[in-house]
């Protein structure tokens, strides 16, 4: 198996831990009917740490369409390589050492690691333009 899926099933399971630890956050502050409930009531802002976690989670969701269409794409283009399998490893453990940084609150270094991440992704994304 192409060493690209492997990286986009570990993506996966990074979404999923996105996931969980936004809403372990949230149901700390909102309580276990709210996340058991139809959310339907108006709530009081997220306190920072829920906020920052949910904001991650999101910055994730966006990009990762971009990484799997990536990463697939060079497997079914047949043009994945060592450069390919690289980039998507820096793309993943960029995002990986993201999610604490942000919870944490600590500037600067968390925008130098997205911006790692997407560097991985043009990486993999190269072979695909046909330059």
């Amino acid at each position: 198996m192409p060493l690209e899926l492997t990286i986009l099933a570990w993506g996966m399971i990074l979404l999923l831990v996105h996931i969980f630890a936004a809403a372990h956050v949230k149901t700390k502050q909102y309580g276990p009917k709210w996340n058991m409930g139809a959310r339907d009531e108006n709530l009081p802002p997220l306190n920072p740490i829920a906020g920052r976690l949910s904001r991650a989670q999101a910055n994730f969701m966006e990009t990762l369409p971009i990484a799997i269409v990536a990463l697939i794409g060079v497997v079914v283009a047949g043009k994945a390589s060592e450069w390919t399998t690289m980039g998507g490893w820096i793309w993943l453990a960029a995002r990986v050492v993201y999610l604490p940084l942000y919870a944490f609150g600590i500037p600067v270094v968390r925008t130098l690691f997205f911006l790692a991440s997407l560097i991985g992704l043009l990486i993999v994304l190269w072979p695909l333009l046909g330059l």
